[in-house]
């Protein structure tokens, strides 16, 4: 029998679905602008391209510049974070007891953290999976390439038996060498032990840049036998924190996606070429209502750390010292996989 306070608990439930409503405030953003700062996750060392220390003693890296912007979204202002060094074992109980907001460190999607550790993830915003990086000198671009080929790899771990299936599967004969250390299978590589190294592709790209005397004489295969999806980590309980992180990450794919850049974000506030940067950018009221936050919020970060494809050349690629090629995590037009939710 439906009772007059069930009827009336699902009249404001199906109120609050309507568009324009605007939502509670998330208890986590309430407590980081009463404290004034985003504590979010960083590392112990330096996990290059991703959370590493430059040699002015400054964070950086692209979950670095993720932090910041959300930092942004926030509070306004892209420094006002805290970076807590975490190791990788100590970034859910750090979570967990509420040492950082957020979870931002290369940390991957998978089943049993969802539903064991109390955790709630966003959108992914990289891909990243296993790879080849074979001797440029070979001539090889794909993985068919190394029939007869000997593969370096570092013994018992999941890359050595997804690089063995895949290159059975593509049916190319080759010789697998494992390696105890990664130091030992980094050496072996470089002697020229072995045709190619596999390895997950953005680690194969930092050994390129860092550890190898002429990086432009080695490739990194097209091919990506894995792929792991690599999101922001949340505390469970709180989804309007959970949105407030997804459409972050979305307005910065939707930048890309309209050409809005740190360069021309404020051009394109005053002049928006179309309805979605105007409501993107703030000049159509409601981006930030429905969110807690200012209308120009997404503006505001633009203009601070840029869209993501920005993002990914500063840290990453084409304008990193690493040069890994976007690939998955490409716009879906370019080719990749990465793409926003409408913003209506």
């Amino acid at each position: 029998m439906l009772t007059k306070s069930s009827f009336l608990g699902m009249a404001a439930a199906a109120v609050a679905m309507l568009p324009g409503t605007v939502m509670a405030e998330s208890p986590t953003v309430q407590q980081i602008k009463e404290r004034g700062t985003l504590l979010c996750s960083g590392h112990n060392g330096s996990y290059f391209g991703f959370v590493e220390v430059n040699d002015k003693n400054e964070w950086k890296g692209l979950d670095i510049d993720l932090c910041r912007a959300l930092t942004t979204a926030i509070l306004g202002d892209p420094n006002a974070n805290q970076i807590v060094p975490l190791s990788w074992a100590q970034r859910f109980p750090a979570l967990q007891s509420g040492d950082v907001d957020v979870i931002i460190k290369a940390t991957g999607w998978t089943m049993g953290r969802d539903t064991e550790l109390g955790l709630q993830f966003s959108l992914p915003y990289f891909f990243g999976g296993t790879q080849f990086m074979a001797h440029g000198e070979l001539g090889i671009t794909e993985a068919k390439d190394l029939e007869g080929g000997t593969i370096c790899v570092e013994a018992g771990t999941t890359i050595e038996r997804i690089s063995a299936n895949y290159l059975s599967t593509l049916g190319v004969e080759h010789t697998m060498v494992s390696y105890e250390s990664a130091a030992e299978l980094r050496a072996a590589y470089v002697a020229n032990r072995c045709d190619a190294f596999a390895g997950w592709g953005p680690n194969l790209a930092v050994l390129r840049a860092t550890e190898i005397d002429n990086p432009d004489a080695h490739v990194i295969l097209n091919d990506q036998l894995s792929s792991e999806p690599i999101s922001a980590a949340m505390r469970q309980g709180d989804e309007e924190f959970v949105d407030v992180v997804n459409w972050m990450l979305a307005a910065m794919l939707i930048a890309e996606e309209e050409g809005v850049t740190m360069a021309n974000v404020e051009e394109m506030a005053a002049n928006p070429p179309n309805p979605k940067v105007a409501r993107l950018l703030g000049a159509e009221p409601g981006m930030g209502e429905r969110l807690g936050l200012r209308d120009t919020w997404a503006r505001e970060m633009i203009a601070a750390v840029g869209n993501f494809g920005e993002v990914y050349d500063r840290n990453l690629g084409a304008n990193s010292p690493y040069k890994l090629d976007r690939g998955l995590n490409n716009l879906w037009s370019h080719g990749g996989v990465l793409y926003a939710p409408i913003l209506d």
